[in-house]
């Protein structure tokens, strides 16, 4: 899944005279075929193929980054990386153990890959024999056997089908050191395999949740609707992701490892893959550990998504123990706090010091990802009723009372769990969005981040993602404000100071050779503060992007209260940065 062939590929950009990246809207909007999706929360991605068998080397050379890529970085012929089918047999491959193994994580539905770019069918095709049923000794088909689990134990199920790149095709896309680009004719690729392939499994593997497309590449708006109409024709219930191109498709797919601006309205979903490469690969294990999985989890959840999480089998069927350890680990986490994730709505109020918040008719669930010096915690609730307030984990009362300004908990100096401790809030009346309340700054903690999701920006300036990489295709995103260029372009933010004090403040950036010492402007308290801008680096898609950490100033408030903190260039120039955060230290 690499982004530069994605024709499709979904952004959030905010600009005009006054904006906020607080909520927007997936497209299509919500229908009822979606609901289990949204109810879903939690998927398991599986990439699995022909490439899981070199996990990521090729004559003796480690391709770093994404291991399914393999044949397109190597520049294999296809005629050589067809062989490589008399060597795949995963004999340890047992479905119900793979269901089990997701079930147990938390998992509620599963997409695989059935043909990854690669063109080879992970299913018995009567279509291509280039299959693992056909040119693999092997001889069974592991769809079928994972269809059959799957139902057994009441998981959706979803295959990832590329419908634009085969690099085994000379009509598919994204082979060009094989065959002519100039001589392709998608329309005949489309009508001899592709179609006919996407027929087959919808009609031979039961009930699909769903059908992930992706990278549509030179797909035409009638093409995409045309695939469109024809999954709906074999399975009317069946989702169609929005890779299937020119903005269709039943619910949103953010970019590889993208988590959007702000607050989310509509069916989407958020992927992201464990280690760094979405195939198997033998020397990547940069894994996400248990806390950072449940608090990916959580913040999406919060945003009104899905987490899709991807895992590499090893070619022998295995799943790597890294991978098992970790998912396992969630799923026990998720045995006892699930409720504040699956069928939850989106938090209604912006994420604060101490974490976030998501919801259900009746009940706020508080997620806590670091507690005040204190233990008060102050969540901005109004119009509501409170009758119980508990421990989602262990059912144990939590301390609370209703103030003028919202609900305060106290917290015991131990929390039942440091990753993400759940407090439940029973309540009777109606929560209404508030998403407008300040930003909090309080010396109860060590440190607060001003994101651009809730900035407000004025002028030309913007809120949109800047996509970087580390490794190929492992692709990095960071939601910046962009466009500040004029002094009457302008990014604030309102903050409520709880304590006197003073506070370090440094903005989180990057800029190129063109920005180097522009000059800008901080503003707080009717104080104005000047910074000049360093040079970290030029952007490029396909490289790390370096980020600074500049101090502007240390801020001295004598009296607690709201406050506006205010950027703007200094003088009209060329774009200050892309500023990605701004962060508060009280001082100790």
């Amino acid at each position: 899944m690499v982004k530069k062939i994605i024709a499709l590929f979904i952004c959030i950009v905010l600009y005009g005279a006054t904006v906020s990246a607080q909520v927007t809207t997936a497209l299509p909007e919500q229908n009822p075929k979606t609901k289990w999706f949204q109810e879903a929360r939690f998927g398991m991605f599986i990439h699995w193929g022909l490439f899981a068998g070199h996990a990521g080397t090729y004559k003796g050379k480690k391709y770093y980054g994404i291991s399914e890529w393999l044949q397109h970085r190597a520049k294999i012929p296809a005629k050589e990386y067809e062989q490589f089918a008399a060597n795949f047999n995963p004999v340890d491959f047992d479905a119900e153990q793979w269901v089990s193994f997701a079930k147990a994580s938390g998992i509620k539905y599963i997409v695989i890959t059935a043909k990854h770019h690669e063109g080879f069918a992970m299913f018995k095709s009567m279509v291509s024999a280039f299959n693992i049923v056909d040119a693999t000794p092997y001889k069974k088909d592991p769809m079928k056997a994972l269809a059959t689990a799957c139902k057994k134990a009441g998981i959706k199920l979803g295959f990832y089908y590329s419908q634009f790149q085969d690099w085994h095709e000379p009509n598919g896309g994204g082979n060009n050191w094989d065959f002519d680009e100039t001589k392709k004719d998608y329309p005949v690729y489309y009508a001899a395999k592709a179609i006919p392939q996407i027929k087959e499994l919808l009609t031979n593997y039961g009930d699909l949740g769903l059908i992930w497309f992706d990278t549509p590449g030179d797909m035409t708006p009638e093409q995409s609707a045309e695939f469109l109409k024809k999954v709906k024709g074999w399975q009317p219930n069946c989702l169609v992701s929005s890779r299937v191109g020119n903005g269709l498709g039943d619910y949103t797919d953010f970019g590889d490892g993208e988590v959007p601006a702000g607050v989310v309205k509509g069916p989407w979903e958020a992927i992201f893959t464990h280690n760094d490469s979405w195939g198997y690969s033998s020397f990547d294990n940069n894994f996400k550990t248990p806390k950072e999985i449940i608090r990916l989890l959580t913040t999406i959840a919060s945003k009104g998504g899905n987490l899709l999480l991807n895992i590499g089998p090893m070619a022998n069927g295995k799943i790597p123990d890294a991978s098992q350890k970790y998912f396992l680990a969630t799923g026990e986490w998720l045995n006892k706090n699930g409720e504040s994730i699956y069928g939850t709505t989106s938090s209604l109020i912006k994420p604060q010091p101490w974490g976030v918040t998501t919801n259900k008719p009746g009940k706020l669930f508080i997620h806590i990802f670091q507690s005040p010096l204190n233990g008060k915690i102050s969540v901005p609730l109004k119009g509501i009723t409170i009758r119980k307030v508990y421990w989602l984990s262990n059912k144990k009362q939590v301390a609370a009372a209703m103030t003028a300004t919202g609900l305060e908990l106290r917290l015991p100096a131990a929390l039942p769990d440091l990753r993400d401790a759940v407090v439940a809030v029973e309540y009777s009346g109606t929560m209404t969005e508030n998403y407008d309340t300040p930003e909090t700054w309080s010396m109860q903690y060590s440190e607060f981040s001003l994101l651009p999701d809730f900035a407000t920006v004025k002028g030309n300036a913007t809120i949109s993602p800047v996509t970087y990489s580390h490794y190929f295709g492992d692709w990095k995103h960071a939601v910046c404000i962009k466009n500040l260029q004029l002094p009457t372009d302008e990014v604030s933010f309102n903050i409520q100071v709880k304590e006197k004090g003073d506070y370090k403040i440094t903005l989180e950036y990057a800029a190129g050779k063109d920005s180097e010492g522009e000059e800008g402007i901080l503003e707080i308290g009717g104080q104005q503060f000047p910074f000049q801008v360093l040079k970290t680096g030029e952007h490029d898609e396909w490289k790390p992007l370096t980020w600074i950490r500049q101090t502007i100033t240390i801020l001295s408030v004598t009296k607690p209260g709201s406050y506006t903190l205010k950027m703007m260039p200094a003088k009209a120039g060329k774009e200050l940065f892309n500023l990605k955060r701004i962060i508060a230290e009280p001082v100790e």
